[in-house]
């Protein structure tokens, strides 16, 4: 999921250099939407930040439940991992094709029946008995995810004045900073009281109450773009635009791979109880919380220093898994630095592709959903293999090589902003 990061200084990119020289990956900025309203729907945007809560908590609760979740469904852990898998797949392909399946549909009704899935989905995996069932479960959530996720911007865009969005998409992704901090600590915590589903049902809960506030609070928006295939095509034409993408699914894998087998190599390589896992896993969500923070300072200066920097810390925490993962102190540390290092990809990434395509933002905005969700399955299923085959350890060893090649490739051919 484009999980993920405080969006406020994307949007004052193509406007930071009013005397650098042109850029030759960067195609002109297009002229800002008229305002379609005197007052900001304010209660929407709540809405859509609640259902940004509500579909984050749901991707990112096998992580802190992997472990039940195997026992329970008689199944490997690495077997478990998938449902992260199926999730990011269908997401990646949700995200570029919901605009254009649904571009003659209202967006108000297109987001509530996006909500309605999302609220199917939590129910099937509440009631799931068995692998196949909890995947077709996470399959819906996909498509609820990517869909959303495709759309969202576009919404803000319509939802409050043109000079307001930034303050209405920092308002959107809070709910992404509050389902890192909150979704895997008490996702453990309520899995060890009342079993992994009981989570779940949280999650449908807060689902539900997502599908009433949009229903109160979302006005009618006809649908007003016409997105087709050539325009992805064109931008995937863009030298700038590829090497983001491949840069996402190098440093995103990685991630990923480490993350969704976290709680495993705590428990069995480094021995902690349930108790300690939760703890460590809050330090995780309140490391990426504050990580959001200084990601985001950090790429409204220089994005490519954003990711090179989170991707080089998260290289060495992996490294300190794998040659020291026995010790508490050492996965403990490593765990909550690597939420906070995580925070520096999703607003560093979003600059990024929106600096080499302002003219074809929705678009490009699409092609960088589907780049992370790709990059979660792609973690999701090399980390699996490698923890069926080696252990526990073999996350963190996924992590450490695409993390490192993905920071290299940043390094060497990342956006550079010229100074004045």
């Amino acid at each position: 999921m484009l999980h993920y990061g405080i969006s406020t200084p994307l949007f004052n990119v193509t406007s930071a250099c009013s005397t650098c020289p042109p850029d030759p990956d960067r195609a002109p900025t297009p002229k800002a939407p008229a305002e379609n309203a005197a007052e900001a729907h304010w209660p929407a945007v709540a809405a859509l930040a609640l259902g940004v809560f509500g579909l984050v908590t749901a991707e990112f609760l096998p992580a802190s439940l992997l472990t039940a979740m195997a026992a329970d469904l008689r199944v490997t852990e690495g077997a478990a991992g998938q449902t992260v898998t199926a999730t990011a797949l269908v997401g990646a392909i949700a995200a570029p094709s919901m605009p254009l399946l649904t571009r003659r549909f209202d967006r108000r009704a297109v987001m509530l029946v996006l909500t309605v899935v999302l609220v199917v989905s939590n129910v099937l995996a509440v009631t799931a008995d068995s692998l196949a069932g909890l995947l077709f479960a996470r399959v819906l959530l996909g498509v609820a995810l990517g869909g959303f996720w495709s759309m969202a911007g576009a919404l803000a865009l319509r939802l409050v004045p043109e000079r307001l969005f930034a303050r209405a998409m920092s308002l959107i992704l809070t709910g992404v900073s509050v389902a890192t901090v909150c979704a895997a600590p008490v996702g453990a915590w309520m899995g060890e009281l009342w079993g992994w589903r009981s989570a779940f049902v949280a999650a449908g809960v807060v689902s539900v109450i997502t599908l009433v506030a949009q229903l109160f609070t979302l006005p009618a928006l006809p649908s007003r773009d016409n997105p087709d295939l050539r325009v992805l095509g064109e931008l995937l034409t863009r030298p700038g635009v590829r090497v983001a993408l491949l840069a996402v699914l190098l440093v995103i894998s990685g991630h990923f791979a480490g993350f969704t087998y976290i709680r495993p190599l705590m428990e069995n390589v480094t021995h902690l109880s349930v108790g300690a896992v939760s703890a460590i896993l809050l330090g995780y969500g309140i490391g990426g919380f504050f990580g959001n923070l200084a990601g985001g300072y950090i790429a409204e200066r220089s994005e490519r220093r954003a990711i090179v920097l989170g991707g080089a810390l998260i290289a060495a925490l992996a490294a300190s898994l794998v040659l020291a993962g026995g010790s508490a102190v050492v996965t403990a540390v490593a765990v909550v630095l690597w939420g906070f290092a995580f925070g520096a990809f999703p607003v560093g990434f979003q600059t990024w592709i929106v600096r080499v395509a302002p003219d074809h933002a929705e678009g490009a905005g699409g092609l960088l959903v589907a780049a992370f969700q790709i990059a979660i399955a792609s973690g999701a299923i090399g980390g699996g293999l490698l923890v069926d085959r080696i252990g526990a350890l073999g996350g963190p060893v996924f992590a450490l090589a695409a993390m490192t090649l993905g920071t290299l490739l940043t390094l060497r051919h990342g956006p550079r902003r010229r100074s004045t």
